[in-house]
């Protein structure tokens, strides 16, 4: 999978396998490491590369500490930008999904429900912090994926909007 990424104000590509990652600087040679990364706890994961032990914290805002030293980063999904004008207005079913690693806090909708677009439907805990997951569309809560108090994992699907 393939990111835009921003490290600082320097603009990059960040493509990750299952075992290694390519990183190519705007401008620059690509960088290619094989990589191993496991959470240690909400927000922070030990991240071996090429041998070397790194401890990477997520913070608010943007913001990794990596062995101490404080980075603002920002990842986008080129994906998620295709198609927006008519696939968000448009018919059909979305998913609305966990954007990072948490806990289902609260689920403010039910099943059948009509929804507004942009209208808070669940919340999700991440670092410390309470996010609204929010409706992509107007239209109709099908499916609920999730319960109150269950732990989620980035990119799990949590409520199906038609």
């Amino acid at each position: 999978m393939t990111y835009d990424v921003t490290v600082g104000e320097r603009a990059a590509k960040l493509a990750v396998e299952k075992d290694a990652f390519v990183y190519t600087r705007e401008g620059g040679a690509a960088l290619s490491k094989p990589f191993s990364a496991v959470p240690t706890g909400p927000g922070t994961y030990s991240v071996l590369i090429e041998g070397r032990s790194y401890r990477a914290t997520v913070g608010a805002n943007g913001e990794i500490a990596v062995n101490g030293r404080t980075l603002r980063v920002g990842v986008r999904d080129p994906r998620k930008l295709r198609g927006r004008g008519s696939a968000e207005s448009g018919g059909g079913r979305r998913t609305v999904a966990a954007p990072m690693p948490g806990r289902v806090i609260r689920i403010l909708v039910e099943i059948g429900q009509d929804v507004e677009a942009a209208q808070a439907l669940i919340v999700v805990e991440a670092m410390k912090m309470q996010n609204e997951m929010k409706s992509p569309k107007a239209g109709r809560v099908l499916e609920i994926r999730t319960a109150a108090g269950a732990a989620v994992a980035a990119g799990d699907a949590l409520v199906v909007i038609e």
